[in-house]
């Protein structure tokens, strides 16, 4: 496979839309997604990747700079990671994240966290534990 990742543009946005869906669970329609690339565009600390091989996306990687005050360092955020099911278990996933790992060292980052979610649990943590991430705490949401 000859895979590279590149910023996610506007011409990306029927298949992110769909990326985005199936990680969901929910509709997202590239009006969403465009609304969401034009929020990136604005933030200093987050960024869109899509993986593509021969012109075909593959998956998609949001990652985040997070300061982190407790110890006064920096951790990269895989904010969101997903692979289209018809490249699943073909190293697109494990590409995506070895990626953000490597940018996450280049800002001076102590190491990278995720979270996730439900749906697919049980295969995605299987995955994050063999690539060396541990389970750490649980995630409380209070929506408004």
């Amino acid at each position: 496979m000859s895979m590279l990742l590149r910023k996610a543009t506007r011409q990306d946005l029927p298949k992110l839309a769909e990326l985005m869906s199936q990680l969901s669970g929910h509709l997202t329609t590239p009006t969403d997604m465009e609304n969401r690339l034009r929020f990136i565009d604005e933030s200093p600390f987050d960024l869109l990747f899509v993986c593509e091989e021969d012109g075909a996306v593959l998956g998609l990687m949001s990652f985040r700079i997070r300061e982190n005050l407790e110890e006064v360092s920096r951790f990269g955020e895989v904010s969101a990671v997903v692979v289209d099911p018809g490249a699943r278990r073909k190293g697109v996933g494990r590409f995506m994240m070895e990626y953000a790992e490597q940018l996450a060292r280049e800002q001076g980052c102590i190491g990278t966290w995720l979270v996730s979610g439900f749906g697919r649990e049980e295969e995605a943590h299987k995955f994050y534990k063999e690539m060396g991430y541990e389970v750490t705490g649980y995630r409380f949401v209070k929506r408004f």
